[in-house]
């Protein structure tokens, strides 16, 4: 699967590379090893799953270099593809493949069932993981590539000249929908060819619980006060799994039925999924308020975890009064409002939820006999808690 993205990531990776070059900037500035980093790339050498985004199989493909052609165009403009394309190919906080690398470490972790049907031998089994969940996996990466994709079009009613000429959106937008359909329909291929139904129901209904999530998630705007006035933590962890979660809950669950484990093992690892989701979700949240202060300027969203509990602890009134007081001609100012907001318990509250599903994350594998791969699961569920 990753086979059909390779040529589009190689003219975008080169791309950048000359551009770079001509700037006298190291494509991998600024960058420092991180303990997550160093989580994964332990994880992924269990799996024996590339330690990167461009991984030989894609830079062997010949695929999709017409799609690769019509994208580089959209270099020197602002259109949000191009940032997308540029996450695939500098990805140092290693976020991109983290869905399909869980996917393989809970195969591995679980491995062979005790009921096993007389189709899945062990001696078929890779790395002690099956070709079937290895495929699971890349089809769980293409999903969320071409949702990544389709979320860089561009609302052209609010694009103004002075944000770059109309007609370039209009081709990235072209460009974002074509390709993030492409993305998604040879996923559905490579999932009808798994020749199991559940897994396709299941993997289905992922898909459609990420569009109702992504439907959910409004845009970060003062004048619509939806935002904020009708969102609790609890509708909060709802749409957030919706959006964030149920594709990785349910792939993990999948690959167990892949496996032919029973409904409690698979029950367990889409829990996994589903806590480890929403744990990594509220880390993300809480990096603006967590985050050296003189680290530049800083933004997040107004339906961020810390600001809805923030909304929930002092009331509608207050937190009413608060954006008026962080709003300066028409904009917010954000460091202002965070400060307001670190007065309350807003943020710690929000580390007390993220420990709650890292710890419920992984209890869920504590019935998984003791290996590399059940270590390798528990080293990422706890990192998803250290801020």
């Amino acid at each position: 699967m990753f086979n059909i993205l390779g040529r589009v990531l190689r003219y975008i990776y080169w791309t950048f590379y000359r551009i770079h070059q001509r700037r006298n900037i190291s494509l991998f500035s600024n960058t420092t090893p991180s303990n997550w980093n160093k989580v994964v790339s332990d994880a992924e050498k269990i799996v024996g799953y590339p330690t990167s985004f461009m991984s030989l199989r894609c830079l062997l493909s010949d695929e999709l270099s017409n799609v690769a052609m019509h994208v580089r165009k959209l270099v020197g403009t602002k259109h949000p593809l191009l940032n997308t394309a540029r996450g695939f190919v500098y990805d140092s906080r290693n976020n991109l493949q983290m869905r399909g690398l869980v996917v393989l470490l809970m195969s591995k972790a679980a491995g062979p069932s005790q009921h096993t049907a007389s189709d899945l031998l062990p001696q078929d089994m890779v790395s002690g993981i099956y070709p079937s969940q290895r495929n699971l996996a890349e089809i769980t990466e293409l999903i969320h590539t071409a949702f990544l994709v389709h979320r860089g079009i561009v609302n052209l009613k609010e694009w103004t000249n002075s944000d770059g000429p109309l007609k370039d959106m209009q081709f990235g937008n072209k460009m974002a929908v074509l390709s993030g359909d492409f993305l998604l329909a040879n996923a559905c291929t490579g999932l009808a060819q798994l020749n199991n139904t559940k897994v396709v129901e299941l993997i289905s209904s992922a898909i459609g619980d990420l569009v109702q999530g992504i439907y959910h998630e409004m845009p970060n705007s003062l004048e619509d006060k939806s935002l904020t006035d009708d969102i609790n933590m609890v509708t909060w962890e709802e749409q957030r799994f919706l959006s964030h979660g149920a594709l990785l809950a349910k792939s993990c669950q999948a690959a167990m039925e892949l496996a032919k484990h029973d409904k409690d093992a698979q029950g367990l690892a889409y829990k996994y999924g589903k806590h480890l989701s929403l744990g990594h979700k509220l880390n993300s949240d809480l990096q603006p308020f967590v985050k050296n202060s003189s680290a530049g300027p800083v933004t997040f969203s107004l339906n961020s975890a810390p600001v809805v509990f923030h909304r929930q602890i002092v009331g509608q009134e207050r937190w009413r009064y608060q954006l008026q007081q962080a709003k300066t001609i028409g904009t917010v100012d954000y460091t202002k409002l965070r400060s307001m907001i670190k007065l309350e318990e807003g943020v710690t509250s929000t580390m007390d939820l993220c420990r709650y599903h890292g710890n419920k994350a992984l209890e869920s594998i504590q019935c998984f006999p003791s290996s590399e791969a059940r270590s390798a699961l528990e080293n990422i569920a706890s990192t998803v808690t250290k801020f």
